[in-house]
């Protein structure tokens, strides 16, 4: 009798769903918090593959259309780095680099910074950022647009490197086999 429910809990947990690394997964904490994973679907052709290490280079040259508002760009990179994690990719195989440059480069400002250029409101993307590189994500801002929209290198936010020029970033992480993908 003993060995009937054993066989009836396990036949209920794979029916649930509730077996696998699919679940041990999703019962993980994101790398990310406060930001969802892309909605499974059922039947779904392409998912992430765990075996694949995700060389990612996202350009983010827009701001957010909304001063108070986290740039939309962020949030979804974001989404896409815990679909990774969410989907088993593990950490060592998710390289992932943001590229800020030209209306992208306030997102990095510092609060002070990013107030005194915006009339006084907080730069609404600093928890975010600060997230997502404890996550592991390499953030990058665009040297020449510092220079050309006259921000001094000591306003950008610590977890941002300055790099020489996004054209630059670009191609040499190109070089390096990441995939430039739009983060607008």
């Amino acid at each position: 009798m003993k060995s009937f429910w054993i066989g009836t809990a396990l036949i209920f947990a794979a029916l649930m769903g509730l077996s696998g690394p699919a679940h041990a997964q999703s019962m993980q904490a994101l790398p990310i918090p406060g930001i969802e994973a892309a909605i499974d679907i059922p039947g779904a052709r392409e998912l992430p593959d765990p075996s694949l290490t995700y060389k990612i280079a996202f350009d983010l040259g827009k701001g957010s259309p909304k001063i108070d508002e986290v740039n939309p760009g962020l949030i979804k990179i974001a989404e896409y780095f815990n679909t990774l994690a969410k989907n088993g990719v593990p950490a060592d195989h998710r390289k992932v680099v943001v590229v800020f440059h030209q209306e992208g480069t306030d997102a990095v400002l510092t609060n002070a910074a990013f107030r005194a250029r915006n009339d006084g409101h907080d730069n609404p993307n600093i928890a975010l950022l600060q997230s997502m590189k404890k996550a592991g994500i390499d953030l990058r801002v665009c040297g020449q647009g510092v220079v050309h929209r006259k921000l001094d290198a000591a306003a950008i936010l610590p977890e941002v490197e300055l790099d020489l020029w996004a054209m630059t970033t670009f191609t040499t992480l190109q070089l390096r086999g990441y995939v430039r993908v739009s983060g607008n």
